[in-house]
């Protein structure tokens, strides 16, 4: 399928801000969120947004750019890693869950919602083809909640409760409105750390010093996605 306009939702300005620096004369335009700006890549439009860390921000930046017509969303960023991943590698999750949404209380599996959808998931024919290009592995299952992983205990909990590869803080939610509207979703996420007592050190460490490596690799996943 030939996609006529995508839309990108991205969280945090230190992985928004060295991929826009990035683009050749981009086009700012005025925005509810942080920062937005359109550009073109071949014949394809690209309305690329900041829409600020957590579930509530992205959920928002992805409805706001469905709106505009965005007819597939993708996102990218830093994850920690649960299992089977190392610091540094390119993945993209396949399903995506909400590990702090609980009614085990009442009676519910966790993360289960009652009477829809809970588990979301990829675009699987994409993530085949950006897969086959060689720019990212498959990631399994992402975990997301508004909570920053970084304690064994919790890293353990969400690999035995949910056989977890990765942890973040958007991608779920984004996925959630996404198949909510049937829209297409890819995330490509880079691991950081491995989610455990140390996990704030190694993170502002790849944050901070390897953001072009992870823009790098978006823009090759885009252009995979503009010749699909």
């Amino acid at each position: 399928m030939k996609y006529k306009k995508i839309g990108v939702v991205v969280a945090d300005k230190d992985e928004y801000e060295p991929f826009v620096n990035a683009l050749d004369n981009p086009q700012y335009i005025f925005s509810p969120f942080k920062s937005e700006v359109l550009f073109t890549l071949g014949d394809t439009k690209v309305r690329a947004l900041l829409c600020g860390i957590g579930k509530v921000n992205a959920a928002a930046g992805a409805m706001y750019l469905i709106d505009r017509e965005c007819d597939i969303i993708l996102n990218f960023g830093l994850s920690g890693g649960l299992q089977s991943v190392n610091r540094g590698e390119f993945i993209l999750p396949e399903t995506f869950l909400e590990h702090d949404f609980d009614l085990t209380p009442i009676g519910y599996k966790p993360c289960e919602k009652p009477g829809q959808a809970y588990i979301y998931n990829s675009d699987e024919a994409l993530v085949k083809r950006i897969v086959a290009s060689g720019v990212a592995k498959p990631g399994g299952t992402a975990v997301c909640g508004d909570r920053f992983i970084s304690s064994n205990a919790d890293r353990d909990f969400l690999i035995n409760a949910f056989s977890a590869v990765s942890c973040d803080m958007e991608t779920a939610a984004i996925a959630s409105v996404c198949t909510s509207l049937d829209v297409p979703f890819v995330s490509l996420r880079r691991i950081s750390d491995d989610a455990s007592d140390n996990a704030r050190d190694s993170y502002n460490d790849m944050n901070k010093n390897e953001g072009m490596s992870l823009s790098d690799a978006f823009f090759q996943c885009l252009k995979v996605i503009c010749e699909a």
